[in-house]
């Protein structure tokens, strides 16, 4: 079996072991708090981890775009939850092929959307469940009050080829309580009207270890499998949790300060989540990628050291795991004897 040693770089190496691990205390998280984990694999876009996640108690899967739900689907996942308005004749059509394979579901924020759903899926032999997106602060998608739930769930209800399936939202950092305020009015006024709100369903890996009473039924946290430096920075990991990792070799030292490496844009992404700099060297954190080009990653050293030389690799903790994942053909898995698997990621590039 090839090792870390073997590997051309830039590329993405995962621990497995970390990544074991992550899975494991967030599903044993899921059970003691009693809500349903329904884990988003737009971080790994690998299905052998979605499998992995059912086994150790996840209900099903969120994935966010049609095309990730095709390959997972594909790949024999049966449940899975695409929390994204859905627009076009031909991607309505894809979802109606999914639908008649395995249990779907999806979100809507306006009657447009609606409409377009019910057209498709009129007279077809198998409902479409529908869930309403809110705005409960992450100023993104969403119905803006709990108000104009009401309509759209009556909307949905009264449409022969949906089912009305409950409340979904993307809260805003650190917002879990005013985002629950929102859900539960939301959910007293639907269930007034004579409409039950089955599932209600909140995103968000930074605040999943929130616990408390809530109206939340199901979470689906998707960095959590790797982690990454916003992930750190934002208190709900540690640097030791970081199972994925760009691997970099340093290529050029044109000072006693400065460190370039072959990863760039292209490899860490330019994706800050309001962090400075674009990533941190692992069991170094304090020195960090602080620029990008397109293949170049420059290192600035806090003083002058000889320290890494050139053709000297490192390990870099990137900002935004998820993104990282979408920029590489395959991952590396490194087993704990240190071999290495080298596995295509098989929805990269599905943002269809």
């Amino acid at each position: 079996m090839p090792k870390i040693a073997d590997l051309e770089t830039p590329c993405v190496v995962i621990d497995l072991a970390k990544t074991e691990a992550n899975l494991a205390r967030v599903q044993a998280h899921a059970t003691a708090n009693g809500y349903a984990l329904r884990p988003h694999i737009k971080t790994h876009k690998l299905p052998r981890f979605a499998k992995r996640a059912l086994e150790l108690g996840a209900i099903g899967i969120t994935a966010q775009k049609v095309g990730e739900a095709e390959v997972m689907a594909d790949a024999g996942l049966t449940d899975i939850f695409v929390p994204y308005n859905i627009l076009g004749d031909t991607k309505l059509a894809r979802l109606a092929v999914l639908n008649d394979r395995i249990t779907i579901s999806v979100t809507a924020d306006s009657p447009d959307t609606v409409a377009g759903y019910a057209r498709t899926f009129l007279g077809r032999a198998k409902p479409l469940t529908v869930l309403i997106e809110c705005d409960t602060g992450g100023g993104r998608c969403g119905v803006q009050l709990p108000t104009q739930t009401l309509a759209l769930a009556r909307q949905i209800a009264q449409a022969p080829g949906l089912r009305f399936g409950g409340l979904m939202t993307y809260p805003g950092r650190g917002k879990f309580a005013e985002a629950d305020r929102w859900l539960a009015d939301a959910k007293a006024m639907i269930e007034a009207a004579g409409l039950p709100v089955d599932r209600i369903t909140s995103g968000n890996s930074p605040d999943i270890w929130h616990t408390g009473d809530t109206v939340v039924t199901e979470r689906r946290p998707g960095t959590y499998i790797y982690f990454d430096r916003s992930q750190v920075e934002f208190g709900a990991a540690t640097f030791a949790d970081c199972a994925l990792t760009v691997l970099a070799t340093v290529v050029s030292r044109p000072t006693a300060t400065r460190a370039v490496i072959d990863a760039g844009s292209k490899a860490l992404s330019s994706d800050t989540l309001g962090l400075t700099a674009f990533g941190v060297i692992r069991n170094r954190e304090e020195i960090v990628v602080a620029s990008l080009s397109e293949e170049h990653g420059v290192i600035e050293l806090p003083e002058a050291s000889d320290w890494p030389r050139v053709g000297e690799r490192i390990h870099i903790i990137p900002n935004h795991a998820c993104v990282v994942t979408n920029l590489f053909d395959a991952v590396h898995l490194v087993d704990s004897k240190g071999d290495v698997e080298a596995v295509p990621v098989a929805a990269r590039g599905r943002v269809d």
